[in-house]
C-alpha cells in the first residue's frame, strides 16, 4: 500500500456542482466547532433530559443549549475511531481511517488529501482553520485552508505559541479564548463572501486546566455512579501495550476485584478531574456563545450553518477506564448539534435518533453548499434528516481502533446497531463481547458465551461481516504493530 493510493488528487477530484438549488450568492457559510474528549452527555441539555440517570446533573451549558434549541440535536452520534487525530481525519475526509491514512496520533495529515474544506475552497469559499490540529505535532499552514491560526500538537492551556499561516507567533491568555478571538477575526474579515471555518478547541483534553475565571466553578462536584463503574474492560490487565505490566493487579475476566478497580476509578473520576474537565467545558460554552453573538451582530446567523461536536467520547470510571479508544458507549458517543437556518422550521429545535457518524460531516457540508460529493467519501449527508424527511438510513455501523504504541488498548473492531453491539479483538476470540443495548445500556453483561443469546450472536456476526466488507476494511501498513498480548 502507498500514500498515493489513498491521497492522489487525481483519484479523488470532485468538481463543483452548485446546481439550481444553490446559487453562488445563496451559498451558506459554515462554522464547524469541535472539542477534544467531550462525552456525548457532557451537555446541560442532555443532563436535563436524563433526569435521575444523569451522571453530572450540576453541569450547565447555556450557549450550547441555545444551539440545540435553535437547531437539531443528534442523540446517537458516534466516532468510527475514538481517538484524536483519526477522528479529526475522518471529519475532514469523510472516510474510514484505514483509507484516509491516519490511525494514530503520531502520523502527519497528508498535505494532498482531499477534504471538504479543500473542495469548498476550489468552489470559491474562503477557508480557515483555528486552534488544535494535533496530527503528530505537524507544523505549517494547515493543508486545504486559505488561513490557519493553529498550534503544534497538544499545545498548552496558557500562553500557547500559535502558528499564523505557519509563522510562529506568541500569544497570551487561555488557549481556547485565544482561538475564539482568531475565529472571530476571521469571520469579520471574510463576512462579505462565503466562508468555511473550523474551530478546534483544546478543551477538554488533559491535563484539565480551566481559565482562572472558571477554575472553581465545579470544585467539589461529584459524578453519579453508574452500573458499569466496577466492571473492568475485558482486556484490562490482560494486555499491557508494551508497558511494564503491573504484577498481581490483573483486572480482566480472570479477576482483579472491586478494591483494585476502586483505586483506578479514583484516579479517573475524582473531584479534581470533575473540576478541571467541566471547568474547561464551561469555558468552551462561553466561547461558543461569543461565536454565536458574532454571527448575530454581523447579521450572518441566518446564512451560516453551525455544527458542534467532539472528536471522541471519554470514560470517567466506566469499565474502570479513564481515556477513550475502546468500543464501549462512553468512548464511541459524541455530542452533535447542527444549526441550519436555511432549511427553515424543519431543522429547528428537533431531536434526531438515527445514527450519525463523524464521516458524515464532509458529505453533509458539501451537500449543503451544492458541491459534488466524491464517490470515495463513505459517510452520508444529514441533509434529508435535517429537512425532517425519513430517508432510508443506516441501521448499523462499523468501528475500528488500531493499537497505538505504547497504550494498553489492543486492536479491536465492532459493529453497533440501535439495539446491540458486537466487539471483536483480533487474535483473542476469548475476549469477544456481545451486549444487548436495549436491556443493558451500560454494557454490564457479556452475552457472547450465553447459549440463550446464540441467535443474537449469529445476527450480529453477520452484520459485522457485512459492515466490515462494506467499509473495505484492512490493516494498513501505517498502523503500529502490536506487541504480543501479555497475560
Amino acid at each position: 500500500m502507498t500514500w498515493t493510493r489513498f491521497f492522489a488528487c487525481a483519484a479523488f477530484i470532485a468538481v463543483s456542482d452548485l446546481g439550481p438549488a444553490v446559487s453562488a450568492a445563496q451559498r451558506p457559510n459554515f462554522v464547524f466547532i469541535y472539542t477534544d474528549d467531550q462525552r456525548w452527555d457532557a451537555l446541560g441539555v442532555v443532563q436535563k433530559e436524563q433526569q435521575d440517570a444523569a451522571r453530572f446533573p450540576w453541569f450547565q451549558t447555556p450557549h450550547l443549549d441555545r444551539l440545540a434549541a435553535e437547531g437539531v440535536r443528534f442523540r446517537n452520534a458516534f466516532a468510527v475511531c475514538s481517538l484524536c487525530s483519526p477522528s479529526r481525519a475522518a471529519f475532514l475526509t469523510g472516510r474510514y481511517n484505514h483509507h484516509n491514512g491516519i490511525v494514530n496520533n503520531h502520523t502527519p495529515f497528508p498535505v494532498d488529501a482531499v477534504t471538504w474544506p479543500s473542495l469548498l475552497r476550489a468552489a470559491g469559499y474562503t477557508t480557515g482553520y483555528v486552534g488544535k490540529w494535533h496530527m503528530n505535532g505537524q507544523t505549517g499552514k494547515r493543508p486545504g485552508f486559505d488561513y490557519s491560526a493553529s498550534f503544534i500538537g497538544q499545545g498548552r492551556y496558557v500562553d500557547c505559541p500559535f502558528e499564523i499561516d505557519g509563522k510562529a507567533t506568541p500569544t497570551s491568555g487561555w488557549v481556547d479564548d485565544v482561538s475564539t478571538d482568531f475565529a472571530i477575526e476571521f469571520i469579520k474579515r471574510h463576512r462579505e463572501r462565503p466562508f468555511a471555518l473550523i474551530v478546534g478547541f483544546k478543551s477538554a483534553h488533559g491535563p484539565f486546566d480551566p481559565p482562572p475565571r472558571l477554575a472553581e466553578k465545579y470544585a467539589g462536584a461529584v459524578a453519579k455512579k453508574v452500573p458499569n463503574y466496577d466492571l473492568p474492560a475485558i482486556y484490562k490487565g490482560e494486555f499491557d501495550g508494551g508497558q511494564p505490566a503491573a504484577k498481581g493487579k490483573k483486572a480482566g475476566k480472570k479477576g482483579g476485584g472491586k478494591k483494585a478497580a476502586g483505586a483506578a476509578q479514583g484516579a479517573v473520576d475524582g473531584p479534581g478531574k470533575m473540576r478541571g474537565y467541566f471547568g474547561c467545558l464551561a469555558a468552551v460554552d462561553e466561547n461558543v456563545g461569543k461565536l454565536l453573538a458574532t454571527l448575530d451582530e454581523l447579521k450572518l446567523a441566518e446564512n451560516t450553518v453551525v455544527v458542534f461536536t467532539s472528536d471522541n467520547g471519554f470514560y470517567f470510571g466506566e469499565h474502570t477506564l479513564g481515556d477513550k479508544r475502546s468500543a464501549y458507549e462512553e468512548s464511541l458517543r459524541v455530542p452533535l448539534l447542527v444549526r441550519c437556518p436555511l432549511l427553515g422550521a424543519a431543522a429547528k429545535g428537533k431531536l434526531i435518533d438515527q445514527m450519525a457518524l463523524n464521516i458524515d460531516l464532509a458529505p453533509t457540508l458539501l451537500d449543503l453548499a451544492g458541491v459534488k460529493i466524491p464517490d470515495e467519501m463513505q459517510g452520508a449527508s444529514w441533509r434529508p434528516l435535517l429537512e425532517g424527511k425519513q430517508p432510508p438510513w443506516r441501521q448499523s455501523f462499523f468501528y475500528e481502533y488500531f493499537y497505538e504504541r505504547p497504550y494498553a488498548i489492543p486492536t479491536l473492531l465492532a459493529v453497533r446497531t440501535a439495539e446491540a453491539k458486537l466487539i471483536r479483538y483480533p487474535g483473542h476470540d476469548d475476549w469477544t463481547e456481545l451486549f444487548d443495548l436495549k436491556t443493558d445500556p451500560y454494557e454490564t453483561k457479556n452475552l457472547a458465551g450465553d447459549p440463550a443469546a446464540k441467535d443474537l450472536l449469529a445476527k450480529m456476526q453477520a452484520e459485522f461481516d457485512s459492515q466490515q466488507g462494506a467499509t473495505g476494511y484492512f490493516v494498513p501498513e501505517f498502523a503500529d504493530k502490536a506487541p504480543e498480548q501479555t497475560p
